[in-house]
């Protein structure tokens, strides 16, 4: 089994059992460090039991000199302002942690829309970017209210019956064929983000067949 990391960005943490679980489960904790602060009120958590991240990570303008100094053997400062917090996070997961297996992203939504649509945005971008597939590494990003998975190609995905499901693809070429779900998308074309959202599944499973490979996400409420 390989290892599983997770990457707390600076977005609402989490209030319900299931990204906490997943938090306090991790094999590696790394907080962007703006999200620094919050952890630290959150981590005696039942959940979290006390567990200190094993990284905090980025340019440091969120974090105070007096929790610089007290945490600096978890501190890496990152001074290159061509990425985000949360895109510097999984650059050293991927560059300093050994097989890793899965990695979610938590704390990536919420607060400014514009984080958000940039942070989900990127995720369907690292698929492109990164190695992933030949790595066999597995990357979503949890939330309260949804998990949303990147897809780069023809899969299938359990999902559960009567599971709200909307699908989100930057490309307009993109055909998508869909099994188990209540409205098909065979005919959208993906020219903006709502064209195949709000969609529900019938049965357990979801099929997704694309006309080639590309980048999208799926978001699973």
């Amino acid at each position: 089994m390989g290892k599983t990391v997770v990457i707390i960005g600076n977005g609402d943490f989490p209030k319900k059992e299931f990204p906490k679980y997943i938090i306090g489960s991790a094999d590696i904790i790394i907080c962007c460090d703006g999200a620094f602060l919050t952890y630290l009120r959150h981590k005696d958590d039942p959940f979290l039991m006390g567990r200190m991240p094993d990284v905090v990570i980025g340019d440091m303008d969120s974090t105070s000199k007096s929790l610089r100094k007290k945490y600096a053997d978890i501190m890496v400062h990152v001074e290159e302002q061509d990425y985000n917090d949360q895109t510097k996070a999984f650059k050293y997961a991927l560059e300093n942690i050994d097989d890793i297996e899965t990695v979610h992203f938590i704390g990536a939504t919420g607060k400014r829309e514009d984080h958000t649509i940039g942070n989900i945005a990127l995720l369907m971008e690292y698929m492109r970017m990164f190695p992933l597939e030949e790595k066999g590494i597995n990357i979503d990003m949890i939330s309260d209210y949804s998990s949303i998975l990147p897809i780069t190609d023809t899969c299938t995905i359990d999902v559960g019956d009567g599971r709200a499901v909307s699908i989100i693809s930057p490309d307009s070429t993109l055909r998508i064929q869909s099994e188990g779900l209540v409205w098909k998308t065979d005919d959208v074309v993906f020219d903006n983000w709502w064209k195949a959202t709000l969609n529900k599944s019938c049965q357990d499973r979801i099929g997704l067949k694309f006309n080639h490979k590309s980048l999208a996400v799926v978001i699973l409420n």
